[in-house]
């Protein structure tokens, strides 16, 4: 098994299922029950927290980036969309996380966060990456190819 997969448990009757990172957008199946397995889940950025970081990205079983921001950050409000879009595209193999710097001192610190918006490129539970500013779509699905 030398490809990546996903762990998916069946909403419907709690099995864990194995699912190849390249097949997740195949509307893969339940193994016991049949039911299409929901990934909703990797659709949207996750909100993390120094309390949930370790569970949340280092962790992982995708690869994450995590957008370091605040609401009070012009170019952070604008990357955000970006971002949602990209979660939609890159669905079940990237996570993308966001850590409010103001809220989550202890993560700002321990990555040495200096500047927002700062993107952390995390993948089997090392930092690969830390990219500071505002970076175009264009830009981060580069970056996001080479990555995952």
């Amino acid at each position: 098994m030398g490809e990546n997969q996903l762990i998916i448990r069946c909403t419907k009757c709690g099995a864990k299922n194995r699912v190849p990172e390249n097949r997740v957008s195949e509307n893969p199946k339940c193994g016991k029950c049949g039911t299409t397995l929901r990934l909703e889940i990797f659709d949207a950025p996750v909100n993390v927290t120094d309390a949930n970081f370790d569970r949340e990205v280092m962790q992982s079983s995708l690869p994450v980036l995590v957008d370091c921001w605040a609401p009070w950050c012009g170019p952070c409000r604008a990357v955000g969309p970006i971002l949602d879009g990209l979660a939609k595209t890159y669905k079940g193999r990237l996570k993308i996380a966001k850590v409010n710097v103001d809220e989550n001192p202890g993560t700002s610190s321990k990555y040495r966060i200096q500047s927002i918006p700062t993107m952390l490129f995390v993948k089997n539970g090392n930092l690969l990456d830390q990219v500071t500013g505002a970076l175009s779509k264009q830009a981060l699905d580069v970056r996001i190819k080479s990555f995952i």
